[in-house]
């Protein structure tokens, strides 16, 4: 086992390999110094298995069962979570820098920096000089892998708060080319702009915030919003960029929107939104339907284009939150293939799993189930039940979700067991021992319960 190192050591060698890539080394020093003495490190069970390998067959050889065993080693420091010696195997692991093997020299760079980006981002005794210091030297030696480690190294400003710095990596990254452009250079530079996008949104955020705080009728309310719309123009037109690229994320448009709506540009907002949705040549995404969908409500659009666009969300996603709002909606449609899909809704976002105890959607069901059995629609409750009868009743109406619903929550379990006595009549399990219940404050709604599934149950419809 190698010794205990001194706190000395853990101080310096975490940075060893950063620093290490700076000095320039002639290959013979760095084979003598890489293979045999790990410079400044001991090691007597690392070494042992060094000098094995020098003595027992050619140089190439080798050097390759050498890299191959330190790799090893260091990938089990990491899964182990011993930082410290992942840290002394990375400085011997340089080395692979000269394999002999283009191929595997020319991988080198990017296995070094994971692996190294990794080490320094958890080791204890690591600093932001030494990172940057790595990662600068990394993006040099590395050229094709370039934007990655930007990107990367953007990354690791932005969780340590430091957003100017992260900002002009991304600025230089966005400019950096090497050799033709190439289909997947061309994607990680989509990706830089998008942080940087990203980044400005934010500076436009906060300043949009700062704007809240002052008085609407204050001069400098004035000037600030004219000064912070020319700053932010330019933010303006990135984002417009960006969203153009088919698999744009989410957020990009979401930010977009939120600042041509903010200077009063709605026709602009609309167009976005509405090109997001619909336009082909972007990935299907619920999202997109929803971000509509709210920013029509917050326009006051009529009923009709509401529901036109709920209705390819419930397509998509049938039980997303937004469908009680869908059923609403078409519960106060005056037409008929409405309000009978306003039915479909409530049924397919019972259907499942992480709905069963959503109250809404269940006094919802209870009240239009039977307000649609009172105005004689049974054949729209028989077409929904149809598909349903041979797994809902254990789905939601045992005997033991009787008794678990009416311990927790015993509205919930007046609703579900109206919807139960309804559909399967007042016989059946769950109704009955709701029913049964002798509750002060619900009684009198247990008692209208008992008289609706009477009359209007689905299992006895000759009234």
């Amino acid at each position: 086992m190698p010794r205990r190192p001194s706190r000395r050591r853990c101080e310096t060698d975490v940075s060893d390999f950063s620093e290490e890539l700076r000095k320039p080394v002639t290959e013979d020093e760095q084979m003598e110094t890489s293979m045999l003495s790990a410079k400044g490190m001991h090691f007597p069970w690392l070494q042992k298995q060094l000098e094995t390998v020098v003595t027992g067959g050619k140089k190439k050889k080798d050097f390759a069962q050498t890299t191959r065993t330190c790799l090893s080693f260091i990938q089990d420091a990491l899964l182990k979570h011993q930082w410290q010696q992942a840290a002394e195997y990375m400085h011997s692991y340089l080395q692979t820098l000269e394999d002999w093997d283009s191929y595997k020299k020319q991988a080198a760079p990017e296995i070094i920096w994971k692996l190294g980006s990794e080490i320094l981002f958890y080791h204890p005794k690591s600093n932001m000089e030494t990172f940057n210091t790595f990662a600068d030297r990394m993006k040099n030696i590395g050229v094709l892998n370039y934007l990655k480690i930007s990107l990367q190294h953007a990354l690791y400003l932005l969780h340590h708060g430091m957003l100017e710095e992260a900002n002009r990596t991304l600025s230089q990254a966005e400019t950096w080319r090497y050799g033709e452009k190439s289909s997947s250079q061309e994607i990680l530079i989509n990706l830089v702009q998008a942080y940087k996008g990203l980044l400005e949104y934010y500076a436009w955020s906060k300043k949009k915030m700062e704007l809240s705080k002052i008085d609407e009728d204050d001069y400098a309310f004035t000037t600030k919003s004219r000064n912070m719309l020319s700053q932010s123009w330019k933010t303006s037109v990135n984002f417009c960029a960006l969203i153009k690229t088919p698999g744009v994320w989410d957020l990009f448009v979401k930010s977009y929107v939120e600042m041509l709506e903010f200077y009063g540009d709605q026709d602009g907002a609309r167009e976005v939104l509405t090109n997001y949705a619909y336009d082909e040549k972007f990935p299907s995404n619920p999202n997109a339907h929803i971000y509509l969908y709210n920013f029509l409500k917050r326009e006051k659009a009529p009923r009709a284009k509401l529901i036109s666009v709920l209705k390819i969300l419930y397509d998509i996603v049938p039980s997303h939150t937004l469908m009680l709002e869908f059923h609403m909606l078409l519960r106060k449609s005056e037409k008929e293939e409405h309000r009978k899909l306003g039915l479909a809704v409530l049924f397919g976002v019972l259907d499942f799993a992480g709905c069963t105890k959503n109250i809404t959607a269940w006094t919802y069901l209870a009240k239009y189930l039977k307000q649609i059995l009172m105005v004689n629609h049974l054949s729209w409750v028989q077409e929904e039940w149809k598909s349903r009868k041979n797994w809902w009743p254990t789905f939601h109406f045992s005997h033991f979700w009787a008794k678990s619903d009416w311990k927790e929550d015993s509205d919930l379990a007046c609703e579900k067991a109206l919807v139960a006595g309804l559909l399967l009549g007042k016989g059946y399990r769950y109704f009955r021992y709701i029913s049964k219940q002798d509750h002060e404050i619900l009684r009198k709604k247990i008692k209208r319960m008992k008289k609706s599934v009477k009359k209007y149950s689905i299992t006895n419809p000759v009234v």
